[in-house]
């Protein structure tokens, strides 16, 4: 083996990584978030915990990345630490899957189809199909597959790289006597562990490990420890990223840990017990790449068999490595290492959009409710939802604008534009709210008393208020169209209630049965309402142009007030009934 073996064998390592980051990637954008936002749903049930983990392992082809998703969400409070026991020992079964397609390599056969097996045989036309899907498609979906298919094809292609580059060491007098070095159990995890741990992929590394054992020169003896170390070493990168996060969400890394190293201890002792006992003939034979990756399959099978009824001790013993801090500690809102699985992202930043959207109706409706009978307890709540939406409203811009740039599907970058939009609305809805109901401790302090009229007016128009703002939230929650459509309708007569309570103002004014101070209060009090309406229009907007991409948001309001088709004129009608005012 000379420097260019050296430098093939590093040339197939850079491959089959970027290859295998590639695929995952694209693997993870076709899942559309879809495995990841049940996370979050986890019922008390192990069996679906580690079914979930396993598809999901699956889906990203990477336990490393499956492990940091799940640091994020418990550091975020979306997930508790009970909850991520069964979806890490799932991963660590999701991985294996990787050896499987590897140990294709292995085949001979001079039978065609079997030979068409061999990823030199079939990896140049998967990577054909996808450039070409790549190219001629122009629908994205189709593009990811054949990016896929690209990646996958790579990651074949460096695995060969590899296999070419080591075969001249079955003929190195150096390397058996190096490997001899290797019969000890626990010199094999430990290297194991620590060349993960290098590259950070353990799917890299049993990848390698299969190469080597091409050359004969690999025993069952050296393979089995090194496969447990791997385990170990893939740890590392979830080590990694528990820094500086909660205490919980450090407690997901250690329960990863030493579940890996528990497994590792539990199976050698019993693997080199059995073989002192009844001396397994295997033991010094050459292993193949379909045995590293059945013995791979069995450690983390059984690991998580033995390990599973235990999941409640895993967690206690997370728990005394890092115990409670004094104080009590807050979630962050959305951990930045979600942006690492970007539909889960998405997927987790509408669900907080969501919040913010309840939490800004909720304080609308506490102001309306009790703006003629104003108290500092109302007030202080109000005053409270206010300063969260505020804080959710940050929060979610830096996150989603760090987002914008990540590479998401056509319609993950349509829901990012629309939450874009939508925040600030509900955050300037909070605001209003705080402007009203500072109306009416103004009112109260300077004893002021709108008329038995005018008290009947604004009653009618909060009831309007109050639908269209559940109109709003329930259409944005639900993403229902039909409920949106039905905003624009609800605005207008809205804003027309609020000339028709100035205009009977005015009157009262003229008459002298209304003093100039009132008339201050009720202007800004129809001011901050018909800004809500507007805020809600806006809203109502972004969630119909999410389902027409090429609508402007403009030019939308501007045609359906001056088309008023039949839908808009019949709810118009029906809102103008249902909220008109009464006549003096």
């Amino acid at each position: 083996m000379n420097i260019f073996s050296i430098c093939t064998l590093c040339g197939g390592l850079a491959f089959f990584l970027f290859g295998m980051h590639v695929m995952s990637q694209s693997l993870e954008k076709i899942a559309g978030g879809k495995l990841e936002t049940t996370l979050k749903k986890m019922t008390s049930n192990p069996f679906k915990s580690l079914a979930l983990g396993a598809g999901i392992t699956i889906a990203v082809q990477s336990s490393s990345a499956m492990t940091v998703m799940l640091v994020g969400l418990v550091n975020s409070g979306i997930m508790q630490l009970e909850q991520t026991v069964g979806v890490i020992m799932g991963s660590n079964i999701g991985t294996t899957l990787t050896a499987w397609l590897l140990s294709t390599t292995g085949i001979k056969s001079g039978n065609i189809f079997l030979s068409m097996l061999k990823p030199e045989n079939f990896a140049p036309v998967i990577a054909l199909i996808g450039v070409v899907m790549i190219m001629m498609s122009k629908k994205k979906k189709r593009q990811d597959i054949g990016t896929i298919m690209v990646g996958f094809a790579v990651l074949m292609f460096g695995m060969e790289l590899m296999k070419n580059a080591v075969s001249p060491l079955a003929e190195m007098e150096g390397f058996s006597n190096l490997m001899t070095a290797f019969k000890n159990p626990i010199l094999s995890v430990l290297f194991g562990a620590l060349f993960t741990g290098v590259i950070q992929s353990s799917a890299a590394s049993v990848g390698i490990l299969q190469a080597l054992s091409m050359t004969g020169a690999i025993s069952y003896s050296m393979a089995i420890p090194i496969i447990m170390g791997q385990n170990i070493g893939t740890c590392v990168t979830a080590l990694l990223s528990s820094i500086g996060v909660n205490k919980n969400a450090k407690r997901v890394t250690v329960v990863h840990m030493s579940f890996n190293i528990i497994g590792t201890i539990a199976c050698l002792t019993v693997f080199y017990g059995l073989n002192a006992v009844f001396n397994f003939s295997f033991v010094e034979k050459p292993i193949g790449v379909v045995e590293i990756a059945a013995v791979h399959s069995i450690f983390n099978i059984v690991t998580t068999l033995l390990l599973l009824p235990f999941t409640n001790q895993l967690v206690k013993l997370a728990k005394k490595v890092v115990p409670d801090a004094k104080g009590e500690e807050s979630s962050v809102l959305l951990d930045k290492r979600l942006i690492s699985a970007p539909p889960l992202a998405v997927s987790q930043c509408k669900e907080r959009t969501d919040e913010m959207a309840q939490t800004a109706k909720a304080a609308l409706h506490e102001a309306l409710y009790s703006l003629f009978e104003c108290d500092e307890k109302t007030a202080k709540s109000v005053e409270e939802k206010e300063q969260t939406l505020d804080k959710m409203e940050d929060n979610l811009s830096a996150f989603l604008l760090e987002l914008s740039p990540v590479s998401l599907t056509d319609s993950d970058s349509l829901i990012v534009t629309e939450l874009l939009h939508s925040i600030g609305d509900f955050e300037r809805i909070g605001d209003h709210a705080i402007n009203i109901i500072q109306i009416g401790q103004q009112m109260n302090n300077n004893d002021q008393r709108f008329s038995d009229n005018a008290r009947t007016d604004f009653t009618t128009l909060f009831a309007a208020l109050t639908e269209i703002s559940e109109l709003t939230v329930g259409a944005f929650v639900k993403n229902d169209i039909s409920d949106a459509l039905k905003v624009e309708p609800l605005e207008e007569v809205i804003d027309e209630i609020t000339i028709k309570i100035r205009d009977k103002h005015i009157a009262r004014l003229r008459r002298g049965e209304c003093s100039p101070e009132l008339g201050v209060y009720l202007s800004d009090l129809l001011i901050n309402c018909e800004r809500v309406s507007d805020h809600c229009s806006n809203i109502a907007v972004s969630i119909i142009r999410l389902d027409k991409t090429d609508l402007n948001s403009h030019f939308y309001l501007d045609t359906l007030k001056a088309e008023r088709t039949p839908q808009f004129i019949s709810a118009y009608t029906a809102y103008e009934k249902k909220y008109r005012l009464s006549a003096e």
